[in-house]
């Protein structure tokens, strides 16, 4: 029994995705006694492979925050179209409240140019080479999820022929 639990340990260990901390806060709720403490982490989970999601979680402790994060992450993934270059497909703006966050594909070494919780967002998502830009607001939960928003509306070449019913030769004449 004891040898199963280390195996299925190892295989969690192993696995490819990777969280980040982005941010941590004590935030509290004042209720009947006084003042209540809690954290509320903020979370992103990436597996470098074109998933990526941002995860919020509250908890009394930091690592219970975390691990809670962590979970809402893996329930909120997105997918995202790489090209060849590691980069993304084409121009594209997103928001969430009051952020916005414009990105645009890059040439192959340009590296990720980004600030940060975007910056962290694309690098977990697998992205290489991008320009982005914050707009707006500067917290980081509202600018990761503008992110996230960005990189769903992303569509390929393929994708867009078959919404048109055409074939991909045709959309480049």
């Amino acid at each position: 029994m004891a040898k199963e639990r280390k195996k299925s340990r190892a295989r969690e260990e192993k696995s490819d995705w990777q969280e980040r901390v982005v941010q941590i806060r004590r935030v509290t709720k004042v209720v009947k006694g006084g003042k209540k403490l809690s954290f509320r982490a903020i979370v992103i989970v990436g597996n470098e492979k074109g998933q990526v999601g941002v995860g919020v979680g509250k908890a009394a402790d930091v690592i219970g925050a975390v691990r809670k994060g962590v979970a809402d992450g893996k329930k909120h993934l997105v997918e995202v179209p790489l090209t060849k270059a590691n980069s993304i497909p084409h121009p594209v703006n997103g928001s969430g409240g009051g952020a916005k966050v414009m990105m645009r594909p890059a040439a192959p070494g340009t590296g990720v140019i980004a600030g940060g919780a975007v910056r962290t967002v694309l690098e977990l998502a697998g992205v290489r080479n991008v320009l982005a830009k914050q707009l707006g607001s500067g917290n980081p939960l509202n600018n990761a999820r503008a992110t996230t928003n960005a990189l769903a509306a992303l569509r390929t070449f393929s994708e867009v022929a078959e919404e048109r019913g055409i074939p991909i030769e045709r959309l480049y004449s």
